[in-house]
């Protein structure tokens, strides 16, 4: 059985963005993030699986083990909504320190979206990719995912970049509570 999903980038689209954030309890989530998931998955049943380039591993500026402590903050943080990120998906490996074989994880490539879809069984074509950049985007176009650009993190600068490629997310939305309502209307046929 298939269910739908909604991939999310991490860092600007969730949380505030401080650059290669490894400390736990410098975490903060943008105001309705908890609620927003919570609609997501309790209510329409998505599963939520966040996509994230994570550079500061190969740069030597975090360890594994920071960015999985983030990662459970996250979802500690969520839990005030009572609801959990299903999975994190991330790539450690950037072009500068790492081979190309080994960057064939990072975002815009598609992998870490399609091995989570079929890891938990999700139906690409009626999900969606949330996030605030460029190649976030490009991620979930290659994947064949409809696209909400965030305004939070580098949202607004994204969406200059974006305009001036003629490479428009299928939606825009000012913050990831607003991309919720918009999934909503979208999923049930009102938009």
């Amino acid at each position: 059985m298939f269910s739908p999903g909604v991939f999310l980038d991490r860092d600007g689209t969730l949380n505030e963005d401080p650059g290669y954030l490894g400390d736990p309890d410098s975490l903060k989530l943008f105001p309705g993030t908890g609620e927003a998931l919570s609609i997501l998955k309790n209510k329409l049943n998505f599963k939520l699986i966040v996509i994230s380039n994570q550079s500061g591993i190969a740069r030597g500026i975090l360890t594994d083990e920071m960015v999985r402590a983030v990662n459970n903050k996250v979802n500690e943080l969520l839990a005030v909504d009572k609801v959990s990120i299903d999975a994190f998906y991330y790539c450690p490996f950037h072009p500068d320190f790492s081979s190309s074989e080994e960057c064939s994880c990072r975002k815009p490539s598609p992998q870490m979206v399609l091995q989570a879809a079929k890891d938990f069984n999700i139906e690409l074509s009626s999900s969606y990719f949330v996030g605030d950049s460029v190649s976030d985007i490009e991620c979930g176009k290659n994947a064949g995912l409809k696209t909400i650009l965030v305004k939070t993190g580098y949202g607004s600068e994204s969406i200059s970049i974006l305009k001036k490629e003629n490479n428009f997310p299928t939606f825009t939305a000012q913050n990831i509570l607003e991309a919720c309502k918009i999934i909503q209307q979208d999923f049930s046929g009102e938009k």
